[in-house]
């Protein structure tokens, strides 16, 4: 049976203000952040998608290349997925249906003044 295996990237070379060392890194061994993008018409940053990238000013220039081609964002934040924490899908009753009962917490039981804007 013949197996095969995954292709690596060839070196990078030239790349604009990176050292000779880290220009010879492998792109497949470059950490992978997470995109997030915040839009015009929006408030809150939204997650676009992942990319790999040397550090997290290569991640911002590619993640502006890559997620913003139409012009549609006003902000980006990159944030290595390394550094994410997250419930697991097993724990889903355990983490969150405690929350059921207590329904003070619901917004329904608060008046929002006018002044406060977009809550």
């Amino acid at each position: 049976m013949n197996t095969i295996s995954p292709v690596r990237p060839e070196p990078v070379e030239g790349l604009a203000g990176a050292s000779t060392s880290s220009a010879r890194t492998v792109v497949g061994d470059w950490p992978l952040w997470e995109v997030f993008v915040r839009s015009k018409q929006g408030l809150e940053h939204k997650h676009c998608g992942s990319l790999h990238a040397a550090d997290a000013q290569q991640a911002l220039q590619m993640a502006r290349d890559v997620y913003t081609r139409r012009q549609e964002g006003v902000s980006i934040w990159v944030v290595p997925s390394s550094t994410i924490t997250a419930s697991e899908p097993d724990d889903k009753a355990a983490f969150f249906e405690p929350m059921a009962d207590k329904i003070y917490r619901h917004p329904t039981f608060y008046e929002i003044p006018d002044e406060v804007g977009h809550m």
